[in-house]
């Protein structure tokens, strides 16, 4: 028997605060943003409410005329949560807590959240784990009055009530415990990674701004059924699957979790694990909306987060997906290799993988080889393992002469250096 439990979408107001040197487009779009977090967290955003400041206020994050304002709203729209657009320091959340009547929470906590909800396998639960707790544990003294009365929510799923409760000692030891499991659980996957190398399968990472379609066009270019959805943070943990291009060459290609604007801290240093996979990659898929006005922010937010974690000289194709939906407007970014598709068009799914084929030819060696018909293994190896460009029959010697792009780092390339044409 299956239990179902119905969840109660939360009333929840939106605030943010724009200071004077952020862009008014950029703070509008943010917005934007955390609104659609908050739905795909199962919230319903009932109103929002804008301050402008020249800097924040250190106590309450915004004015105090603001927090009058807030309080009739949450009594009279009966608001369960009031999200904040930025982190909120311990104080600022005590503060806030004390004046209005609603659970208070940050951008960062709602992000959590979401995590929270969507992690799957064992290491994406237990990284999720360890960011909350290292978000909480700096913020034990100032939410200790809040977190006694919570009983589930927003911004409240995850380590649950009774380890909000527990002192810093016992939160360290529960942070040691799963930083050890995640050792074992990367000792594996490093030792899975070897293995692949060893038999030198090419490896593609599909990398992007959180739901800019990557999960979508794994599955097309794979036929892998991981999790399509039009929310934020769809996918969390890394699927990969094995591609075969237009000449038969065969990769490995790995779907990874979406960026985002302001990504925590905390998150990107516990999913550096996960995010291994792009760090490994012999070639990077950027994934970018083109149907979203805000392309060239996501473009740079993933560019810079990539720098944070050390990708550099990874050849890159930037892919610029949702072709049908982007507006007249839309222009690649110079600069960059890139193609504009649909992942729901066939011919443009066709188009992309030759594209990518032609790609990968920077990044092998070119090769001839003369191989005769009875040494059958390594003709085959040839047609998955390489990229063949031209094939002859050379009735004569009943011999086959294969040109074509090859890994100089796989044992195919090693066989091929004996039969040079």
């Amino acid at each position: 028997m299956v239990e179902t439990t119905k969840s109660v979408e939360e009333k929840v107001l939106l605030v943010g605060c724009k200071l004077s040197e952020i862009h008014e487009e950029r703070f509008l779009y943010s917005m934007e943003e955390l609104a659609a977090l908050t739905k795909t967290a199962g919230g319903i955003v009932f109103g929002t409410v804008i301050q402008n400041r020249h800097s924040l206020d250190r106590a309450t994050y915004i004015g105090k005329g603001k927090i009058e304002e807030i309080v009739p709203l949450v009594e009279e729209q009966e608001i369960d949560v009031v999200i904040f657009n930025d982190e909120l320091t311990t104080s600022q959340v005590r503060n806030l807590t004390a004046q209005i009547p609603a659970r208070v929470i940050d951008r960062t906590q709602l992000i959590l959240d979401i995590f929270s909800k969507r992690a799957n396998s064992k290491e994406g639960k237990l990284q999720v784990e360890l960011a909350q707790l290292n978000y909480l544990l700096p913020r034990l003294s100032g939410q200790g009055h809040s977190l006694s009365r919570l009983g589930g929510g927003i911004g409240t799923r995850g380590p649950g009530e009774t380890q909000l409760e527990t002192d810093r000692r016992h939160i360290r030891r529960r942070m040691d415990e799963i930083k050890e499991q995640l050792k074992g659980i990367v000792k594996h996957r490093s030792l899975y990674r070897e293995r692949r190398k060893e038999n030198r399968a090419f490896q593609i990472a599909i990398v992007g701004y959180t739901n800019a379609g990557k999960s979508t066009l794994h599955n097309r270019l794979t036929m892998a059924d991981a999790l399509e959805e039009d929310q934020l943070f769809a996918t969390l943990d890394p699927l990969t699957r094995r591609m075969k291009l237009p000449s038969g060459f065969q990769t490995l290609i790995t779907d990874t979790v979406g960026f985002i604007q302001d990504l925590p801290t905390t998150l990107v240093a516990a999913f550096r694990s996960t995010l291994e996979e792009v760090c490994e990659a012999d070639f990077l898929l950027h994934v970018v909306d083109a149907s979203n006005e805000d392309y060239f922010n996501h473009e740079e937010t993933v560019m810079s987060l990539l720098g944070e974690l050390n990708v550099k000289d990874v050849p890159m194709l930037t892919v610029y997906n949702k072709r049908d939906a982007a507006p007249a407007s839309f222009v690649p970014t110079e600069g960059r290799k890139s193609i504009l598709i649909s992942a729901l068009n066939q011919g443009d799914l066709h188009k992309l993988s030759t594209r990518i084929e032609e790609e990968l030819k920077d990044s092998l060696e070119y090769y001839e080889a003369k191989i005769h018909a009875s040494n059958g293994k390594l003709l085959s190896n040839c047609q998955t393992s390489t990229i063949i460009e031209k094939q002859l029959w050379v009735e004569d010697e009943e011999s086959y002469i294969l040109k074509g792009y090859v890994s100089s780092l796989s044992s195919t390339y090693k066989q091929l250096q004996q039969y040079k044409a």
